[in-house]
């Protein structure tokens, strides 16, 4: 059987090879492959002083506020409302401080799960760093959960202690306090609520000014856990893939290598801490690497955005193909508005950045979006397109040094086959042994132990790599659709939808069908300006048809306002073909209908 991966029809996108404004931190990929090893990674960070171990905090915060950097602005926060605040490092070592000292006198300790519940406010970021600074084990909620994912996360990780604000736990902790025995303190930011929200809680505020602003990190063996991500948790119960301290040596170079972080960089990270994305590159990379990181309260709107993006001289800018795709469905008008003259790099992650959206980054800033790959349980960028290397737009670029990826095919003896030959798809796999791969899946070690075969662990994602290292995502493996002998990666067919003038977003899904087993069908959002109806439809049926041959261009399309996703961003193909197909939609608690 072939499998069909994409082949984008746009053309290659070319660096130039010197007279870089500033150049970039990996400037030959194969020099850089070939001298890497993590031991030299881990030679840039501190370590604790006096050979105590490696901390996070210690890297991203304390050995900054110690040097010339303690001046610098480690985060400027926009609030949402107009309000702002900047952090110095210095600042931002007294406040970690002090949370880990109120941790401390509540008598929390190494490895109890400190969760946090609450929108990008500084406190977020005070908590998450002064959780690591007392070994405690970090797990951040994403605001917009409902009480019965964040009952279900708190209860597998068994939460001793949540931060919060007052509105919050009323609305969705407070009456499934009960079933939540571990949780012993809860701690509320912010005023509000209402006198319900303030029974058996502590306040943020008076505990911060009684603790003391020193605080001396013990010991830290670089196999303490320290962070712990639930996955969506889209079908059957949450994953809590579970990382350690060691894991800061990749978030420091992939930060450094893949998203081209310079010290006098500013930098934005648009990803809520709720998710990976938030906590690995939107607070651990940036600060490690001495960068000021605008944190932004407010909502996606594209305008603001722009002016976020202009007002703040952003340099570095990392973002999700969804926003991308909204931004492109508003038009490049609004973007020809603002100018960013100190944009010089663009990234994309949290699910495959289709050819278009990659070329409209040269339309509306002059720059090209570089796409990245990896997973909550990599901890860390894996393959990425880099500063100086060409792109070629749907590609997920190349292997991060240190890094070993390879396409293999599950045998039935439960093994794996490495496919040699090039353009050949099967399972992404990646050589275990990075320092940010996950540790284990929460208290659920067969479930973390079937992730692992043959030496690899396997990603679940489907890819193909060419002859000269780059690689093509085809599809989640549980979302190839198969049809008349061909198995068709719904990647290509969304790219390629997303090359008409028309659309601003896509997904595909297989449909049954009595002959050929499955055929596709596809789901467009379209751009401002355009109506659907008949005509168009049969226009982009048409359009695929002659871009994807008969087997693989959609049999159906249907019109919808917007896509299903994850409140992460991921377009949720399940959830189409559930409604499709009038089947049960299993947990939706953790999606939402982005308008």
């Amino acid at each position: 059987m072939a499998v069909h991966g994409n082949r984008t029809t746009r053309d290659e996108i070319r660096k130039p090879r010197s007279g870089w404004s500033v150049p970039p931190n990996l400037m030959d990929y194969d020099a850089e492959r070939a001298r890497f090893s993590w031991d030299r990674a881990r030679r840039d960070l501190d370590g604790l002083p006096g050979g105590r171990g490696l901390n996070i905090a210690h890297e991203a915060v304390d050995r900054h506020a110690a040097g010339p950097l303690r001046d610098r602005i480690a985060i400027r926060w926009l609030g949402k409302d107009g309000a702002e605040q900047d952090l110095t490092y210095a600042q931002l070592r007294e406040l970690t401080n002090r949370f880990a000292n109120v941790l401390r006198s509540l008598g929390v300790g190494p490895g109890d799960r400190v969760y946090a519940l609450m929108g990008r406010v500084p406190e977020l970021y005070v908590a998450a760093l002064g959780t690591l600074k007392n070994r405690g084990v970090f797990c951040p909620l994403f605001s917009a959960f409902g009480p019965e994912p964040i009952r279900a996360r708190m209860s597998i990780g068994q939460a001793k202690v949540l931060i919060t604000t007052p509105l919050l736990y009323q609305r969705k902790v407070a009456a499934i306090r009960d079933q939540l025995p571990d949780l012993q303190h809860v701690l509320l930011v912010g005023d509000g609520g209402g006198p319900a929200a303030l029974a058996d809680t502590g306040d943020y505020a008076t505990l911060m000014a009684s603790a003391s602003p020193a605080f001396e990190i013990a010991p830290t063996d670089p196999e303490d856990p320290a962070l712990l991500h639930f996955t969506s948790g889209t079908t059957g119960t949450p994953k809590g893939a579970l990382h350690v301290h060691a894991a800061v040596v990749a978030h420091h170079i992939t930060g450094k290598l893949a998203l081209d972080l310079h010290a006098d960089d500013v930098y934005w990270c648009t990803a809520d801490p709720g998710w990976v994305t938030g906590t690995s590159y939107g607070i651990i990379a940036p600060l490690t690497n001495g960068v000021t990181m605008i944190v932004d309260e407010g909502d996606f709107d594209p305008a603001r955005w722009y002016g976020i993006l202009e007002k703040e001289r952003v340099s570095v800018w990392y973002t999700a193909p969804t926003a991308i795709r909204m931004m492109m469905k508003a038009g490049a008008e609004l973007a020809r508005q603002h100018r960013f003259p100190a944009l010089r790099f663009l990234a994309s992650v949290g699910e495959p950045l289709n050819p278009e959206a990659v070329v409209w980054g040269q339309e509306a800033f002059g720059l090209p979006f570089h796409d990245n790959w990896w997973q909550t349980e990599t901890g860390g960028i894996m393959i990425a397109n880099y500063a100086s290397m060409d792109i070629r737009p749907g590609s997920m670029g190349k292997p991060l040094p240190g890094i070993e990826a390879a396409i293999v095919r599950r045998t039935d003896g439960g093994g794996v086959d490495v496919v040699e030959q090039p353009d050949e798809e099967g399972e992404l796999a990646l050589r275990p042994g990075w320092p940010s791969m996950f540790r284990a899946y929460w208290n659920e070690p067969e479930r973390y132990k079937k992730c692992f075969a043959g030496g690899w662990y396997l990603t679940g994602d489907l890819a193909r790599r060419e002859a000269d290292g780059y690689f093509w995502f085809v599809g989640r493996a549980d979302d190839v659709i198969k049809s008349s002998g061909h198995l068709i990666g719904p990647f290509e067919v969304e790219s390629t939808l997303m090359e008409h003038p028309a659309v601003a977003e896509a997904a595909a899904i297989g449909k049954p069908d009595p002959v050929a087993m499955e055929v596709v069908k596809a789901f467009v959002a379209l751009k401002s300006g355009y109506e659907p109806g008949e005509p168009l439809r049969r226009e982009l049926l048409a359009f695929a048809r002659t871009r994807l041959g008969a087997v693989v261009a959609p049999k159906e399309i249907d019109f919808l306002p917007t896509l299903p996703r994850t409140r992460s961003g991921k377009i949720m193909r399940r959830l189409l073909k559930a409604r499709e197909l009038g089947l049960p939609e299993g947990d939706t608690s953790t999606l939402e209908e982005m308008k």
